[in-house]
Order: C-alpha cells, then structure tokens, then sequence
C-alpha cells in the first residue's frame, strides 16, 4: 500500500516541485496540498495521510506550533519539516514537536525520497547540513557510561573514506564525486558500514566518527 502524503506550504511552485518528485516514487501518493496551516490541520483530519510535509513558516501560525497541534491530535502521524531554515535552535525546535524528521529545501530529490522512507520506517531523518547540530545536543544529554559502539566486522579504508565524508555532511552524490564512485557504489559502501555499526542514522555516524577523531582527518 502506498504511503498517503500531505504536502502542507504556503508556496504553490514548491507544492507543484514536491508534488513531482514524489510522483516518480510508485510507493508514494499525494493525498493532498496545504496552503496554509489551518487547512493543514483539517486536511489531516479529512484525509487521515501517513505522512505530513510540513514547511516551518506556515501562516497564520509558524509550522512548530501546527506540528504540536498535529502530533497532539494524531500521535501516529509521521512528520517532516522540509525548510529553507538550517538554524541549530529551530532544528531542536522543531525535534520536541515530536516531529519525524527536519530537510533543508536545498537537498536532492532523491535525499527527500530518502528521508521519506526513513521516517516512514520509524527512523529519524535528519539533513546532513544540520546533523552535527543534532549531535552537539545529543552528546550533552546522552549518559557518560554509553559503551562506545564497535564494528562487528572491521570497516574496510573505502567504508571509512565514505564514513567520514558522510559524517561531514556530504549527500551521497557529493561523496561519490569526491571518491569518484558511482552513486550506488556510495549507498552499498553506506549499507555495509552501517551494518557493520548496526546504526540507522547519520547522527550515529558523525558521532563514531567525532569519537574517532575521523572529522579531524584531511
């Protein structure tokens, strides 16, 4: 069954922008747009979606509040914010609504298919751009005792090259012209490394590679 999308913004071009490339995705389906976030709200409440996209500055109210709302009316709601806003003080703003996620406008169509997928499966997705943010936060509030995580299986130099390129934010495509790969040749590097971790988010990666001190490395 396909995954029912709201698309909720107060720009029509960037309705009609998502509204395409989430139509070259078969297992997804727009169920509605939003101008605004009080048809957001009733949207949500007519059409039941699985997933709201939701921009942050949405009249009347911001998109903080409309998400509060939302999670509030509808706990199994997923949500992700996609903004032109990369402000580490919105992005734990908007984090504390409940939301599923937080996409920058500038990502790739095919990172917004990804981050779509991510939260969908229960995961938190968070733009590159902004996960060394998330982990400033994550880092003062985890406790000291963690058990750093290890590799069950060593990460072979080519994992670890695109480990550390990942970590410093860069999208797969960035990362595959740095190493001259392919783009599937970075996400199979990506699966196999974050097996080997047993992570599920980028956040994780930053944080091994911070601890150790890969991001220092040229």
């Amino acid at each position: 069954m396909a995954v029912r999308i709201l698309i909720a913004d107060d720009h029509a071009v960037v309705r009609s922008g998502l509204r395409s490339v989430l139509r070259t995705d078969p297992d997804l389906e727009v169920v509605g747009e939003a101008g605004d976030g009080a048809e957001a709200e009733g949207l949500t409440a007519d059409l039941a979606p699985d997933l709201v996209l939701l921009d942050v500055t949405m009249p009347p109210d911001n998109g903080i509040e409309i998400a509060k709302r939302l999670k509030q009316k509808h706990p199994d709601l997923k949500l992700l914010f996609l903004t032109i806003h990369e402000d580490e003080s919105l992005l734990h703003e908007a984090l504390r609504t409940g939301a599923d996620g937080y996409l920058v406008k500038r990502a790739e169509e095919a990172e917004i298919l990804q981050a779509i997928q991510a939260v969908v499966q229960g995961n938190v997705y968070v733009h590159p751009a902004m996960t060394r943010a998330l982990l400033r936060h994550t880092v003062t509030t985890e406790p000291r005792h963690r058990k750093p995580v290890e590799p069950v299986e060593p990460l072979t130099p080519r994992e670890l090259d695109v480990l550390q390129l990942l970590a410093k934010g860069n999208t797969n495509r960035q990362a595959a012209e740095i190493l001259g790969l392919s783009v599937r040749t970075v996400e199979n590097h990506r699966a196999n490394l974050m097996g080997k971790l047993n992570f599920s988010s980028r956040v994780e990666l930053v944080s091994y590679a911070e601890r150790h001190q890969l991001l220092e490395k040229p």
